[in-house]
């Protein structure tokens, strides 16, 4: 791992130097991240210190991990005695994504191509057939990736409250069984069934309205606000409003999938502060998305899951890049800790 690590740090060094990796396949682009450039670090914030916001001039209206500034947790060193200290939160940047309809296209690894865009067949290529209400339909790979980067870049290593690991990719769409197939994706999520008719579709308006302005509500798990519905757990997008609302909504399907099969957990909630919590429903509250390729988004650019993109002003940057193949997005969760 350690070896992996300093290739990844490798990597990163060129592409801050704007020196790109040559591109096997012309419809495979991306770019490494610069952590000092296309991060938006204003995503950290607000930060909570024994329940009091000590960044006044953010506030994300969510649960701050209760009243009370000290927080109790069993100490693993004599027994599991009960230890005290005081109460944080704040937003980590944790995952970071590819949305790309060219298979084996690493987006966010400098545009590298693993392989002929036509091994599979049919996968990762928009399908142009206008739908219903004038919706296209598309269909996307994701590829998902550890990033935890106050631990990987040493930039918070001694801090307790960050999430710690090394940079890996550890999950590919293109070998997912389920990934493109609907019906065949029913078998681990069969209650999409239940929310696959009109009413239940018609009240995702009232969860983009509420993530509009804020958060969306946790209650309606089967809804992603205004990027659409988060069932099926796939790839296929039956209504393409644009390429970022789609990619978006991908986005959060496959985080919803890795909290049903039980690979993401809750750090936001009852005993979330002492470990985190099993928690096979996503909860939408504890993300935030950040778009970092093809365009590094990093001016008020943290994205609540279902929030419009007209309200949070950046559509009009963001169609310059509409139609583009490859998408990547830093995954910001949002972290309750009991700092011991």
């Amino acid at each position: 791992m350690r070896t992996f690590k300093h290739l990844f740090l490798v990597l990163a060094f060129f592409m801050g130097t704007s020196f790109f990796l040559s591109k096997i396949n012309a419809v495979c682009s991306g770019n490494f991240p610069n952590i000092i450039t296309d991060v938006c670090w204003e995503c950290l914030f607000p930060i909570h210190v024994g329940g009091i916001n000590v960044t006044p001039n953010y506030d994300d209206g969510g649960d701050d991990g209760g009243g009370s500034p000290i927080c109790v947790c069993p100490n693993p060193i004599v027994g599991g005695a009960p230890l005290p200290g005081i109460r944080i939160s704040l937003w980590e940047p944790v995952r970071m994504a590819d949305v790309t309809r060219t298979p084996f296209c690493l987006v966010n690894l400098g545009g590298m191509h693993l392989g002929n865009s036509h091994t599979l067949k049919d996968r990762g290529v928009a399908a142009l057939p206008t739908g219903e209400g004038g919706l296209s339909k598309s269909f996307y790979h994701v590829h998902w990736y550890v990033f935890p980067i106050f631990y990987a870049f040493e930039l918070l290593l001694d801090f307790a409250c960050v999430d710690k690991g090394q940079i890996d990719l550890l999950h590919m769409s293109e070998f997912d069984p389920f990934w493109d197939n609907d019906e065949f994706a029913l078998l681990h999520n069969p209650e999409a069934v239940l929310f696959g008719n009109p009413l239940a579709q018609a009240a995702c308006a009232v969860d983009c309205a509420k993530a509009s302005f804020g958060y969306g509500f946790d209650a309606m798990f089967w809804c992603a606000g205004c990027f659409g519905s988060l069932y099926p757990f796939t790839g296929s997008v039956a209504a393409t409003v644009t390429s970022v609302q789609a990619t978006e909504l991908l986005v959060a399907r496959f985080m919803a999938k890795m909290h049903r099969y039980g690979l993401m957990y809750a750090y936001v909630g009852p005993g979330s502060e002492c470990q985190k919590q099993y928690s096979p429903i996503i909860k939408k509250s504890m993300y935030r998305l950040q778009m970092i390729n093809p365009i590094p988004a990093t001016d008020n650019a943290c994205m609540p899951i279902g929030k419009s993109d007209f309200w949070h002003g950046r559509h009009a940057t963001k169609e310059i890049i509409q139609g583009s193949n490859n998408y990547g997005y830093l995954i910001w969760r949002k972290r309750q800790c009991c700092l011991l």
